[in-house]
């Protein structure tokens, strides 16, 4: 273990008459992956932020190298060599990796203009550093997530940076892509650099973290080091309470009538493909990335043209050109992408809770809007929702209550069919709790869920069947005892015909 180069000690914050930070307390290492976890609004990026700049402290103390410094804004943190690396990236894809490197820095000549070459240079000192499939001089716009992820630690690196900052740096990446990460962060934090990493992945935390700090409600919980990490003991630090069985029993459900019945249903990368889903079942879907899981979900739900094959809802075979019909049949669809094709941001949740069941609550053209503020108000008691009223922007709202406002959504549908894509990703445990509670419960009601994941502890805990693919074929499925971690990888990465 290295020389403690980070100390923030009674660091406080509010907002109002909102405390987002009350004494927080963190020390940092050299030589260190240093995990912060805790469930969204526990004030994670609020002191990542009084610890870049971009909010200053009511109360507390932060030093370097056991001196008390102050940061008033993001220049006079690099300048201290702390750099923080936001989740959503920002290279500008006009430039080169170089110019984006020294955006604003740049180096320059006696002629006061900007020395490319030596901005090349120390770029591609960098880039060897990190392994980089790219040089100096590639176009941004050409760079992979994963890649662009890589300019922005070159970045942080580039200005001496010995203090790194990393906010759930893979949660738009894929499997391969993470390990590669994974690899670029054990080097770095070889080479010395001290790293915060702030992850709601359990598995990240346990493959990476030297030590973990757990905050919660703004406060600090406690700090484990890597022989004390055990999953089930951090998330009773994050959620204030022995979480007991993490998911619902499976026990209390029971399966009735097949509702959805699809027979060789085919387009696009999908395979022609079969399965069935009775009502008061959870099916999973699994694979690994690419496998064509929500290709297949898109086709059911209509928003991909079919090539081949049919579904069936209730016994009787429906046309599905487009969403507008599948909803109108009570088939509803929560998208991997709960930012870019499920919610609007910037508008409130009550509209987004109730704009599938407008034509349901008006007359002659008038929206029954006291009817849709009680909708509204009763989805936010039903499912938990962390959030002001009817009225907030559901932007401003955390990931796993901004996932529960679009569960809201497809459940003002009344829907027999609801195809759930990835659930519960970026979301905290507390959260993911809540959304497996309310997957149990719709099941119990009736209703037939598909659930896509990634996540095999999640598959194998909430699902009574899983469907599994590979390259957009099916090549399985398991119940009872066969839905297992080994057999669900067996079934994902080999050909069908190997392991039927």
């Amino acid at each position: 273990m290295g020389q403690v180069v980070l100390e923030m000690e009674g660091i406080s914050k509010s907002f109002g008459a909102t405390r987002a930070l009350n004494g927080v307390k963190l020390t940092v290492r050299s030589h260190e992956i240093h995990a912060l976890m805790g469930e969204n609004g526990a004030g994670k990026s609020t002191l990542m932020k009084v610890l870049s700049g971009v909010y200053q402290p009511d109360a507390g103390i932060i030093k370097v190298d056991g001196k008390p410094i102050s940061i008033t804004k993001p220049a006079e943190a690099r300048a201290a060599g702390i750099n923080l690396i936001y989740q959503e990236l920002s290279v500008a894809t006009n430039l080169t990796v170089a110019e984006n490197v020294f955006m604003g820095s740049e180096p320059r000549t006696r002629w006061g203009v900007a020395d490319t070459a030596e901005m090349n240079r120390r770029t591609e000192e960098i880039l060897r550093l990190l392994d980089a499939p790219f040089t100096a001089t590639t176009p941004a716009r050409k760079l992979s997530i994963a890649q662009q992820q890589q300019v922005e630690i070159a970045r942080a690196l580039v200005h001496r940076g010995r203090i790194l900052i990393m906010d759930e740096p893979t949660a738009a990446l894929s499997d391969r892509e993470t390990d590669a990460l994974f690899a670029i962060v054990r080097k770095l934090r070889d080479e010395g650099i001290a790293i915060i990493y702030i992850s709601h992945r359990m598995a990240e935390v346990n493959a990476l973290a030297d030590c973990v700090t757990v905050l919660r409600d703004g406060a600090y919980v406690g700090e484990l080091t890597s022989e004390e990490l055990e999953p089930t003991k951090i998330v009773q630090m994050m959620v204030g309470r022995p979480l007991g069985d993490f998911y619902q029993s499976k026990t209390d459900r029971k399966a009735g009538k097949v509702l959805l019945d699809v027979q060789n249903l085919g387009g696009g990368k999908v395979e022609p493909a079969s399965f069935q889903v009775r009502s008061g079942e959870v099916l999973g879907l699994a694979g690994l990335v690419g496998a064509g899981r929500t290709e297949l979900a898109r086709l059911i739900f209509g928003a991909d043209p079919k090539t081949s094959g049919r579904v069936l809802l209730d016994g009787k075979e429906i046309t599905v050109n487009e969403p507008l019909d599948a909803i109108r049949l009570g088939i509803g669809y929560l998208p991997e992408d709960r930012k870019g094709q499920g919610l609007f941001l910037q508008l409130s949740a009550l509209t987004n809770t109730t704009m599938n069941v407008l034509g349901r609550h008006s007359r002659a053209g008038v929206i029954d809007h006291p009817m849709l503020r009680k909708l509204t108000r009763e989805a936010i008691a039903r499912l938990s929702i962390k959030v002001g009223g009817p009225e907030s922007i559901v932007g401003g709202l955390s990931g796993g209550n901004q996932q529960k406002v679009l569960l809201a959504r497809w459940l003002e549908i009344q829907p027999k069919v609801l195809l759930l894509d990835e659930p519960t990703r970026g979301v905290d445990v507390g959260a993911k709790a809540e959304i497996y509670r309310i997957i149990n419960d719709l099941a119990a009601s009736g209703v037939a869920v598909v659930v896509i994941s990634s996540e095999l502890p999640e598959v194998i805990g909430i699902c009574d069947r899983v469907v599994v693919m590979r390259e957009g074929v099916v090549t399985g499925e398991c119940q009872g005892q066969d839905i297992n971690q080994e057999r669900i990888m067996t079934l994902a990465t080999h050909d069908a015909r190997l392991v039927a």
